[in-house]
C-alpha cells in the first residue's frame, strides 16, 4: 500500500489515503449556515480521499467560535446537504466533525447561553467574542441530567448529518473541548461516576460514541483524540496516566467496529500512538499536529512504514485544492496564508490556484 492507493475506513471508501483534517475557518456567518463559500471550499478539495469538515456545533450552547457552522437547525442541515452534494458530484467523500466546545466559549459567542464543562474551572486566558477579547468565564459543571441531554444532542446531530447526505461523522474528543475535558485530570475534578478514576473519566466519551454508533452505524463514525496535546488547559502531562486513560478508551471502543480513530500527536510513529493503534484494532488516521505542517515526505513515510492507514493534512490541504495531484506528481505547493485563515471572505479560502484547470 502507499499514500495514493484506496482504503476502506468502515463504510467509507477512500480513493486515496490523504485526508483533509477538520479546520476551523469561521465562514458560517451569524446563523451558522454553510453557504456558497463553504460549499465551494469543500467542492474544490474533493479529490482527497476523505474530507473531515470543520468542527460543527451540536447544540447552541456548544458553539465555540463566532462564525462557526452548526448542525442544529433545518437551515444548517440544508447548507450541509449542499456541501455534501458538491463534494459527491466530484467523486469525493465527506464527514462532518461533531463538536461541543465545552468551556472553550463565552456567552458573547454562543448567544448568551450557558458555558459548560465537567467541572467549574475556567481556562486561564482570553477568548475572541462579538465584543472583543474577554476572559474565559467559569463554566457550569454539567449534571448527570445535563450529560444525558448532551448525548441526545450528539445523536440528533449525527442523525441530521447523515440525513443531509454526509457520509458519516467524526466525534471531536480532542484539543481541549468538552469530551477531551472529561479525559484530562486538569479539567475534570468531578467526584461522581464521571470523574476520578480512569474508568470514570472515559465514561462520557464512551457513552457519546456508543450512542452515535448505534443510531447511524459504527461504520460511519470516527473519533478524534489528541493525547498529550496540552492545549486550552486540558493538560495531560503524566505519560502513565495518559496511556491508562486512552488505552482504556480504545479498549472499550474496539468492539464497536468504528470507521476509524484519528490521533493528533506530535509523534504519530512513536510508542504511545502505535500502542493505541494496536489496541484499537481498526483503521487509524495519523495527524502530526500543530507544531509543524505535515509534509508529503512525512505522509508517504507514515503509510509506507505501516504506522497509519491514512494521514490527516491541514495547512497543505487549505492552500492546495489539488493537493493529491501535486503530491502524486511531486509538484511545488502553494504557501498557506495564515493571516486569512479566519477572515470572512473568499480571499485565502477559495482563491488558491490549481496546477491545471479543467
Amino acid at each position: 500500500m502507499d499514500l495514493f492507493t484506496p482504503v476502506a475506513l468502515g463504510d467509507l471508501e477512500l480513493a486515496n489515503r490523504i485526508v483533509m483534517a477538520p479546520l476551523t475557518r469561521l465562514r458560517g456567518g451569524p446563523a451558522g449556515v454553510p453557504g456558497d463559500l463553504i460549499v465551494e471550499h469543500y467542492r474544490q478539495r474533493a479529490s482527497v480521499g476523505l474530507i473531515i469538515a470543520e468542527g460543527t456545533y451540536v447544540n447552541f450552547e456548544s458553539q465555540a467560535f463566532v462564525g462557526q457552522p452548526g448542525i442544529v437547525t433545518d437551515e444548517q442541515a440544508a447548507g450541509w446537504r449542499r456541501v455534501a452534494e458538491a463534494v459527491h458530484d466530484r467523486g469525493g467523500s465527506i464527514v462532518v466533525q461533531l463538536m461541543h466546545g465545552g468551556r472553550v466559549t463565552h456567552p458573547d459567542v454562543n448567544g448568551g447561553r450557558r458555558v459548560v464543562a465537567p467541572s467549574a474551572i475556567a481556562i486561564d486566558g482570553l477568548i475572541h467574542t462579538t465584543n472583543g477579547k474577554q476572559p474565559y468565564p467559569v463554566p457550569h459543571a454539567l449534571t448527570t441530567d445535563d450529560l444525558e441531554a448532551t448525548v441526545d444532542d450528539f445523536v440528533a446531530a449525527a442523525r441530521r448529518s447523515v440525513e443531509a447526505g454526509l457520509d458519516g461523522v467524526e466525534i471531536h474528543s480532542a484539543n481541549g473541548y468538552l469530551l477531551h475535558e472529561f479525559l484530562s485530570p486538569a479539567s475534570n475534578r468531578r467526584t461522581d461516576e464521571y470523574g476520578g478514576s480512569v474508568e470514570n473519566r472515559i465514561r462520557f466519551v464512551v457513552e457519546v460514541v456508543t450512542a452515535v454508533a448505534r443510531v447511524v452505524g459504527a461504520g460511519r463514525v470516527g473519533l478524534r483524540i489528541s493525547p498529550e496535546h496540552n492545549i486550552q488547559d486540558a493538560y495531560e502531562t503524566d505519560r502513565d496516566d495518559v496511556l491508562a486513560v486512552y488505552g482504556a478508551l480504545v479498549d472499550r471502543l474496539r468492539p464497536l467496529g468504528l470507521a476509524y480513530l484519528s490521533v493528533l500527536h506530535r509523534q504519530p510513529a512513536g510508542d504511545l500512538v502505535q500502542e493505541l493503534r494496536r489496541r484499537f484494532g481498526g483503521r487509524v488516521i495519523a495527524n502530526s499536529g500543530f507544531a509543524s505542517p505535515t509534509t508529503r515526505e512525512e505522509a508517504v513515510q507514515l503509510v509506507d512504514d505501516a504506522h497509519a492507514d491514512a494521514v490527516a493534512v491541514g495547512r497543505a490541504a487549505l492552500a492546495n485544492p489539488d493537493l493529491v495531484e501535486r503530491w502524486r506528481e511531486e509538484q511545488p505547493e502553494n504557501e498557506p496564508r495564515p493571516e486569512l485563515f479566519y477572515a470572512a471572505g473568499a480571499e485565502g479560502y477559495t482563491d488558491y490556484p490549481v496546477l491545471h484547470t479543467v
